[in-house]
């Protein structure tokens, strides 16, 4: 008779998986990035690749963070039908919730609370990331699979869903839907599509193929060994080349790879319906599987070093600014693409900030903070441990303050924004209008940027945790110009010097129809 699966067991697995999955990529992650790192030309999206790469040993050796947005959590739970349980009074779920806030409340490793209880109102944060969104099947055996993911916010806000009649092309619909992303969801990463059943069944099928193992350049080895593919796997590899010939690139620079794999579940659907659901996953890949049959927790090993690759240091060249003494004047010699180096303080800020800032603007209250003449930096940082200044403190999506930008270049005096991917055709004309600048770290390296950060204070806000206002003093911090006072936009011509057509024929199998 089979062994009785412990309540216990689950909660630690759950944890012990949470934690493992912060800080250490899948190596077949890492054997995919470092592919395309090693064959891209250009500088721009290498050097980003380079730094994502050095973040991750970085994070992994540190068990720190890889992301600062450590995300929402993803179960599914395979139950087998004759299992036995012990313990389990509340259930699977509560077990689950339990091996989630134990995970991020870990002492030497705290993982930064994402999730608010209430969507619509108030939104409080839980303080702990529960509750996980939870799936479950009952599956033959005695045993309990469990797939644990942790989803960041960048790339989950760029899912997108499509009802699709019978004769109407996938890959027509994912090229033309991919470029709408921007970069706020970190490429280069992964694409998980779903096709068939209905519109909530095509979203779980794009879910669950990103928790797949990564078989891109196995496929590729194949077709250029003369291996006919399946039509299934010809139309991944179709879309693979098709997508990175778009030219976006990592971190949307312009680049030869925005997508490392690209991943495909179908189910059958209504003869009228051809439902087609579309989830990116970002640079921090982050996922595990594991089994519990009674004998115990799982275990979760790190990739051996030579998992990542040998690489120099980042460089630090590029243009030293001092941000306490910037001016617009300053500001006005900078042009989209330059990279630099900034010394000194800046403010923080994003969504919940900025939207209580216009609060108290609007009732004819100050400003919680001085502003005029500062560079804002939109991040949440994770909470530090030991000697740390910060957690890992990378960027977050700037287009969410968007309608945030005129209010904060006009009426606080901002000279310049630090955060990732594209603005908006209003924010890029008031950052012209107002002859102020965006920058860009790396999104997917927030260990690494998290090193330039030498002292941080919350000055406003602190209720509101990481999502607090903070002054941080910061030495060396490297970013790219990506939109300059005169307009210039790196996400417009980046993209657009690397566009390219795609290869031939796939496989020699004809799906255009697909």
């Amino acid at each position: 008779m089979a062994l009785p699966i412990r309540r216990q067991d689950l909660v630690d697995s759950v944890a012990g998986a949470l934690q493992h999955i912060s800080h250490t990529h899948p190596a077949d992650f890492l054997a995919h990035l470092a592919e395309a790192h090693a064959r891209e030309a250009s500088p721009a999206a290498r050097n980003a690749m380079t730094q994502i790469l050095l973040n991750s040993r970085m994070a992994a050796t540190d068990r720190r963070p890889i992301c600062q947005d450590t995300g929402i959590v993803n179960v599914l739970l395979e139950v087998g039908m004759d299992a036995r349980w012990s313990g389990f009074d509340d259930g699977l779920e509560d077990a689950v919730n339990e091996g989630v806030r134990l995970a991020y409340r870990h002492p030497d490793n705290p993982l930064r609370a994402s999730v608010v209880s209430d969507p619509l109102f108030g939104r409080p944060n839980t303080r702990d990331n529960t509750p996980a969104v939870i799936h479950a099947r009952v599956v033959p055996g005695d045993a309990l699979t469990v797939t644990v993911a942790a989803k960041g916010g960048g790339s989950e806000n760029k899912a997108r869903l499509a009802m699709l009649n019978p004769g109407d092309s996938v890959v027509d619909w994912v090229l033309r839907t991919v470029p709408e992303l921007g970069a706020g969801w970190c490429p280069p990463g992964i694409l998980g599509i779903g096709v068939g059943g209905t519109a909530e069944k095509a979203m779980q099928l794009a879910k669950e193929s990103l928790m797949e193992p990564l078989d891109m350049l196995s496929l590729r080895a194949a077709l250029r060994a003369g291996r006919v593919l399946t039509p299934e796997q010809a139309l991944r590899v179709e879309l693979h080349e098709r997508v990175n010939a778009l030219g976006i690139g990592a971190q949307g620079l312009g680049g030869l790879s925005t997508v490392l794999d690209v991943k495909l579940r179908t189910y059958p659907t209504h003869a009228a319906a051809k439902p087609v659901a579309l989830i990116p996953n970002c640079a921090a890949n982050r996922h595990a599987r594991f089994t519990l049959d009674g004998h115990g927790p799982a275990r979760f090993d790190a990739p051996p070093p030579a998992a990542w690759p040998d690489l120099a240091p980042a460089a630090t060249d590029g243009r030293r600014v001092d941000l306490d003494t910037l001016t617009r004047d300053d500001i006005a010699q900078w042009r989209a693409g330059d990279t630099l180096l900034l010394n000194g303080r800046m403010l923080t800020g994003r969504d919940a900030a900025h939207r209580r800032i216009q609060d108290l603007l609007a009732r004819g209250e100050p400003m919680p903070a001085d502003f005029a003449g500062r560079v804002i930096y939109y991040v949440g940082p994770v909470d530090p441990v030991r000697n740390e200044a910060v957690g890992p403190a990378g960027p977050t999506t700037s287009t969410r303050m968007d309608g945030y930008t005129e209010m904060m270049l006009a009426r606080g005096g901002l000279l310049a924004m630090v955060g990732k991917a594209e603005r908006g055709p209003e924010a890029v004309a008031a950052i012209r209008r107002h002859r102020a600048a965006y920058l860009i770290a790396v999104g997917g390296a927030a260990y690494l940027v998290s090193q330039a950060i030498r002292s941080a204070r919350v000055v406003a806000f602190e209720d509101l945790g990481m999502e607090a206002i903070y002054e941080f003093d910061v030495v060396d911090m490297p970013v790219t110009v990506a939109v300059d006072a005169q307009g210039g936009n790196v996400h417009e011509d980046g993209p657009a010097r690397w566009r390219r057509a795609p290869a031939g024929a796939i496989g020699g199998i004809a799906i255009r129809g697909a």
